[in-house]
C-alpha cells in the first residue's frame, strides 16, 4: 500500500486539528474547496497545519466566506522537523519560487535567504516565500512545513554560527573532486547547505567559511550550474550520503 493518498486534495489550515473538532476555514481555503474544487457536502480532504499531523476530513458546510469540515481520522502523525538547513543567496521571482518548491521536497526543515557580496537580488518577499513552501508541501505531502526565515547578511550569519552545526558549501575549488566521497566523510548531526549567488563567494567569503569549526567544501562536477540548479543536486547528495534517505 503506498505511504500517501495522493488522489486526496489536501489542505494547509493554520489552526489546531483534533479528531472530533470541526475544523472552519477562512475566507480563501474556503473559495478554494467550494470555488475551485467544487467540493460538495461529504467530500474529503486531507488537512494538516505543521503541528498535529494530518488528518482526514468531510465537506459539512458553511458558507463560501467559512467552510466547515468534520475532521474524521488521523491519518499520519506529526513528524520531526528535519534537521537540515537551507541557505541561499537570494534569485528572481520564477527560479526562487522553483528553488524553494524543491528545497520543500528534497526534506529542508528550515530555509533562509542570505545577501552576500555578489547577491543581485537584495529584498526578497517573505510572504510570497511562506506560500510557495506551504503549497508544495500541500503538494507533496510533506507535514513538517520548514519554517521561512527572514533575510540575513552573510557576516551576521556567520558570527552566529552554531559550533555544532556541519556548514556545506559548494565550491568548484574544493580538495575532493567526488562530492560522494567528501560527504561521506563528514559526521552526521545538524547540518547545514549553503548555495551562493551565481557570482560566487568572493575571497574574504570562502576564507571567512573555512574558518568555521565544522565546515565542509562540496564539488558539484564538471558542468557550470545554475544556483537552482545547484541546490537541487546539493540537496540531494546531502540527503542521500548524511541525510534521511536510507531511513525511508
Amino acid at each position: 500500500m503506498a505511504a500517501y493518498d495522493f488522489r486526496a486534495h489536501r489542505l494547509f489550515v493554520d489552526a489546531p486539528l483534533a479528531v472530533g473538532t470541526p475544523a472552519t476555514l477562512e475566507r480563501e481555503p474556503s473559495h478554494y474547496l467550494l470555488n475551485v474544487l467544487r467540493m460538495q457536502e461529504g467530500d474529503r480532504v486531507l488537512l494538516f497545519n505543521g503541528r498535529d499531523g494530518e488528518f482526514l476530513a468531510r465537506l459539512a458546510g458553511g458558507s463560501k466566506k467559512a467552510a466547515v469540515l468534520d475532521v474524521v481520522e488521523q491519518t499520519r502523525p506529526q513528524p520531526a522537523a528535519p534537521d537540515l538547513h537551507y541557505l541561499f543567496a537570494p534569485l528572481k521571482h520564477a527560479r526562487l519560487d522553483y528553488m524553494l518548491q524543491k528545497a520543500v521536497e528534497m526534506g529542508a526543515g528550515r530555509i533562509q535567504p542570505v545577501l552576500t557580496r555578489h547577491t543581485q537580488v537584495s529584498r526578497v518577499n517573505l510572504e510570497r516565500m511562506r506560500a510557495n513552501v506551504t503549497e508544495a508541501a500541500e503538494q507533496c505531502g510533506v507535514l513538517a512545513v520548514p519554517e521561512v526565515a527572514e533575510e540575513i547578511r552573510f557576516e551576521r550569519l556567520l558570527g552566529a554560527w552554531p559550533a555544532e552545526r556541519l556548514m556545506i558549501f559548494c565550491d568548484e575549488d574544493a580538495p575532493i573532486a567526488d562530492p560522494i566521497a567528501a560527504l561521506k566523510g563528514a559526521p552526521r548531526g545538524p547540518a547545514a547547505v549553503l548555495i551562493g549567488p551565481e557570482g560566487g563567494f568572493s575571497e574574504e567569503e570562502r576564507a571567512a567559511l573555512l574558518r568555521l569549526p565544522r565546515v565542509l567544501r562540496v564539488s558539484l562536477g564538471p558542468r557550470i550550474l545554475r544556483a537552482d540548479t545547484a541546490a537541487v543536486a546539493a540537496l540531494a547528495l546531502v540527503q542521500a550520503t548524511l541525510g534521511d534517505w536510507g531511513q525511508a
